[in-house]
């Protein structure tokens, strides 16, 4: 909390503090002359944040307190590591110039910086949207909303916890806003992993909400948006412009529009499904991810649009359709795609730079990036002219805007290589402006314009010895040697008499002077107004330049899925209305990229229906890749509905509504829950949401409990998905429990597969081919002894494992397996010749008649026979 003003403070403090009281949860940095400075607590943490030096300050009579600051053109330095440490952060600017007033500079909070609320490019991730969300908590429906700031991006939904669920780790924003009352029941749904922050209630109220949207798109009704039928979701984004208006974000001119996010539209990936099959994500340190290998985008937008299609891949047959169209477009106009790549390439990040127009903070080189990136649209438009099968590129093509008056506007206004900032002078073309040329002319050139007053002053008063000078007392003036005295003009003004000479001053001196010494604030000014006019002028064609920012990232998107077909050799996928997934020859996209040679990789095909494969029972041993075949399943599916070719030789695909994974253990043991929980947890929620056109792959469930325990889940589970009288969801099943071979005989949409090997030697060989019919071994001692084991253990392992197999066999798998060996083992039970003979030779001791002397010569004899053997 901040600190109660004490009236013996000094001024600067009792404002510090009284603006600090209205951000108490935020540090302020508050601006003093050159530098930002934060005081007490706030300083404490921004040393250690910052690392820079914590000291004190005198507070008047009171005493003193803590000081950290820095300079103010450091700022985009140390600002975002602030932000970045999950700090807010409130910016206190001075509000006049010290200059003009004799009291304590006016100062007030100009911008609230949060995780979820920033505009600085050195706090924002190129690549990734930077979120902030807004959760309605209501009933069994909750509301969202996403918005992000630095690209304008504005979208709204509701559901049940799942679906919330879903889109908050889809969306993963870097903020969320949730009501005071709601917050324990926020982390008990969603857990702890976000950065909260609690508005009062009020904000989350459906008539405030629907004021402060249409306060915000200027209409009279939301209609138009298609969100009528999203009540919650319409009070989260409510919430949402609340609190960019409590964070001084009120320039919102880029934020024209909400969408609805319609889970209709999109595939259902839950939260389990994008971590297992590492969507946007590796799972390990040093992993690759689906979108490491498909983001071959050229602009920052088209690789944060990659994402958002995979993690929301389509439904709609016709807009599949229409990607894919696009696709094969540029894979067979290949030099039109390296043209068109290469005009993209001058494209910036033109989303971020709206954001920079709506808020005024685009600078100069900013402006001439706009101008590069809007030129390039016409070649673009014209390398697309003309052609057919174009597919989604024809729309992009007909609604692209170059914007022709606005690039000539900006190309006339701005320097071809302008500063940062407008203030470092320069930013204004030549020729732009009349006043601001004489001015400069007259700060660059001001000797020669001085010599030429001198020169024709001399010629018309015919004193050769006539120069002018300055000081800081008379400021130009014109010296006459006392022998001239009698040729000075009437119009001239004496100021100071010499004893050899006088100075005078003219009208015309006084004008220049007044030009020269203004000129540098002048031409400052002029420059900021100039450019000020500009930007109004380019914020009228906001629309259209976001407009084309979207459809940019489009065809960037598209090239880069049209690069990875042709480098990896992706085909085109067949979307049909038949309930079936038919994949020849099908890899894997990720780990055939991590292969030394692509051509290692064993393709594999896939067949699944709703008639006589719907679920495919696949054993095998370890490490043989039958987790593989259920990734790179679904990853095909799933590239394909996001317009996509796949890394097969031929597919045929229906659409699928809802995929789901089960892969893998997943301990939470941080949450109390064993990883048997889990596991049974996300099945749960898998068979409580099938759909007859989901694709479900589960890999070892059951393993974390007992085996028959596991056995018989596993067989129910299975069960379920078959005999359920509506839904028949596509199912790929890894297991080791080869028991479950045995379902095919009974259900006949059942199917057993597994991955082959070969037995060389006694060596295990992995084929990695899926071939039909189970597997009756896992070769998990195999895998044991390429893992390192020591040789004891694995030879150890494989007498028991004889031992389980050869028992399990006598009794039918029905009574209990006793084990030959007792809880103590006994050295002699090591199959070890030597100590095989020790044994025979005690056992024949006759220890009664044994004297002390013969025992001991036994013992050396029998160490004898171990050193022979180590010999050996």
């Amino acid at each position: 909390m901040a600190k109660k003003v004490k009236s013996s403070e000094t001024p600067l403090m009792k404002q510090y503090f009284s603006i600090k009281q209205k951000y108490p949860d935020a540090v302020l940095l508050f601006r003093v002359g050159d530098f930002y400075e934060t005081f007490g607590e706030d300083a404490e943490r921004a040393a250690k944040i910052l690392g820079i030096v914590l000291t004190q300050r005198k507070n008047g009579a009171a005493s003193s307190v803590a000081l950290a600051g820095f300079p103010h053109h450091a700022l985009d330095t140390y600002l975002p590591k602030l932000v970045k440490s999950g700090l807010r952060v409130a910016i206190c600017d001075q509000l006049e110039d010290p200059k003009k007033t004799k009291t304590i500079v006016k100062r007030g909070v100009t911008e609230l910086v949060t995780p979820g609320v920033t505009l600085n490019d050195q706090v924002l991730e190129r690549k990734q949207n930077n979120f902030l969300a807004a959760v309605h908590l209501t009933g069994l429906q909750y509301g969202i909303a996403f918005i992000d700031i630095s690209t304008g991006e504005f979208m709204l939904s509701q559901g049940d916890s799942m679906y919330i669920d879903k889109l908050l780790q889809s969306f993963a924003p870097s903020e969320v806003l949730v009501e005071k009352r709601q917050k324990e029941t926020f982390v008990s749904q969603f857990g702890p992993g976000f950065s909260l922050y609690c508005l009062e209630d009020w904000a989350f109220n459906d008539a405030f909400a629907e004021d402060v949207l249409k306060e915000c798109f200027e209409v009279q009704s939301l209609k138009g948006f298609g969100i009528e039928g999203y009540p919650f979701g319409i009070v989260a984004a409510g919430a949402v412009l609340q609190y960019l208006k409590e964070t001084q974000h009120n320039k919102l001119s880029h934020v024209n529009s909400i969408a609805r996010i319609d889970k209709d539209n999109v595939v259902w990936l839950d939260r389990f499904t994008i971590r297992n099959l590492e969507l946007v994500a590796p799972n390990s340190e040093n992993g690759t991810s689906l979108l490491d290998v498909l983001d071959h985008t050229t602009t920052s937008m088209g690789s944060r649009l990659l994402r958002r299609w995979i993690l929301l891949p389509l439904k709609n047959k016709t807009a599949i359709a229409q990607r894919h169209a696009a696709v094969q477009f540029l894979v067979d106009n290949d030099s039109d795609a390296q043209n068109i790549l290469s005009a993209l390439k001058s494209v910036s990040d033109l989303e971020r730079l709206c954001a920079k127009i709506a808020t005024q903070r685009i600078n100069p080189r900013e402006m001439v990036n706009l101008k590069d990136s809007l030129e390039a649209i016409p070649k673009i438009q014209a390398l697309l002219g003309g052609k057919k099968h174009l597919g989604q590129l024809e729309s992009i093509k007909t609604q692209l805007q170059s914007c022709d008056a606005l690039c000539e506007r900006i190309q006339h206004a701005i320097h071809p290589e302008p500063p940062v900032h407008v203030n470092k002078g320069n930013a204004i073309n030549e020729g732009f402006n009349a006043e601001l040329d004489e001015l400069r002319g007259l700060a660059n050139d001001s000797k020669n314009a001085l010599l030429e007053i001198q020169n024709r002053e001399s010629q018309r008063t015919g004193i050769p010895s006539l120069k002018i000078a300055y000081n800081n007392v008379f400021g130009y003036y014109i010296e006459v040697r006392n022998t001239h005295k009698d040729k000075v003009p009437e119009d001239w003004q004496r100021k100071q008499t010499l004893v050899n000479a006088e100075r005078y001053i003219t009208e015309e001196l006084k004008t220049f002077e007044s030009k020269i010494l203004g000129a540098e604030e002048r031409i400052q000014q002029l420059e900021q107004q100039l450019y000020d006019q500009l930007l109004s002028e380019v914020a009228e064609y906001l629309d259209a330049i976001k407009l084309d920012a979207q459809l940019l990232a489009q065809l960037d998107v598209l090239l880069a899925f049209a690069h990875i077909a042709v480098q990896y050799q992706y085909h085109t996928p067949k979307m049909v209305d038949d309930a079936v997934i038919r994949i020849e020859a099908a890899r894997h996209p990720v780990i055939e990229q991590t292969l030394e040679q692509r051509s290692d990789y064993i393709p594999n095909d896939i067949l699944l229906d709703q008639e006589s494969q719907q679920i495919l029972m696949i054993t095998g041993p370890n490490m043989a890749g039958k987790s593989a075949v259920l990734r790179q399943t679904a990853l095909i599916c799933l590239l394909a509905q996001m317009g996509s070719f796949v890394p097969a030789k031929k597919a045929e695909l229906c659409i699928l509504d809802k995929v789901f994974s089960r892969v893998g253990a997943s301990d939470n043991i941080s949450s109390g829950e064993s990883t048997f929980m889990v596991e049974m947890n996300e099945t749960a929620s898998i068979l409580n949401n099938i759909s007859s056109r989901s694709l479900i792959l589960l890999d070892e469930i059951g393993r974390g409990t007992s085996t028959y325990d596991g056995i018989s889940i596993a067989w129910s589970i299975t069960e379920f998905l078959h005999e359920n009288p509506k839904h028949q969801p596509f199912t790929l099943f890894a297991t080791h429990y080869h028991e479950l071979n045995q379902m095919s005989k009974k259900f006949p949409r059942i199917k057993n597969y597994n991955v082959a090997i070969k037995e060389v030697d006694k060596k295990v060989l992995f084929l990695r081919k899926l071939v039909a019919g189970g597997s009756e071994h896992s070769f998990g001692i195999h895998v044991a002894k390429l893992a390192g084991m020591p040789a004891t253990v694995t030879h150890r392992a494989e007498q028991v494992l004889n031992t389980l197999e050869k028992n399990h066999k006598n009794t039918g798998g029905k009574k209990d397996i006793e084990m030959e060996s007792p809880m103590q083992l006994s050295i002699f039970k090591l199959d070890d010749p030597v100590l095989e003979q020790i044994r025979d030779e005690l056992q024949n001791l006759d220890i009664n008649t044994l004297t002390p002397v013969e025992a001991l010569m036994k013992l050396n004899e029998i160490q004898k026979w171990v050193g022979a053997e180590e010999k050996k």
